[in-house]
């Protein structure tokens, strides 16, 4: 899988860049193929409603038939990225579990229709 960071309203640091990758490339795993992107967004909300500095942590994973996107806010940058990265695991594992789910059944019905002709075939 590609990662690409951009930050916005703060400095991308290499201490970030590779958190920020380390906990992305973990989600991999769950990417059956590897020409997926995962664009990752960090910086600093500027709303005018919150007080103190207010991390964000965007994650947006494109191809491989794949269109996920998640997002947090936290108090913490570090905080946001764990987040958002666990967010964006559980959406990998019910997609993952539907595609299983959807091939289960296909091979279920495929097995019917097979055991179906063998009673029409003669015996003996």
């Amino acid at each position: 899988m590609k990662i690409n960071i951009k930050a916005t309203g703060i400095e991308l640091t290499p201490a970030i860049s590779h958190y920020a990758t380390k906990k992305v490339s973990s989600l991999e795993k769950y990417v059956r193929q590897k020409d997926a992107v995962a664009q990752i967004e960090i910086g600093r909300s500027t709303q005018h409603h919150k007080k103190g500095d207010v991390f964000r942590a965007e994650i947006r994973i494109t191809g491989a038939g794949l269109n996920l996107y998640a997002t947090s806010e936290q108090s913490d940058l570090y905080a946001a990225i764990d987040l958002v990265k666990d967010n964006l695991k559980e959406t990998l594992l019910q997609y993952k579990g539907k595609r299983e789910t959807l091939t289960r059944r296909g091979a279920k019905a495929i097995k019917n229709m097979i055991k179906g002709f063998n009673i029409f075939k003669k015996r003996g």
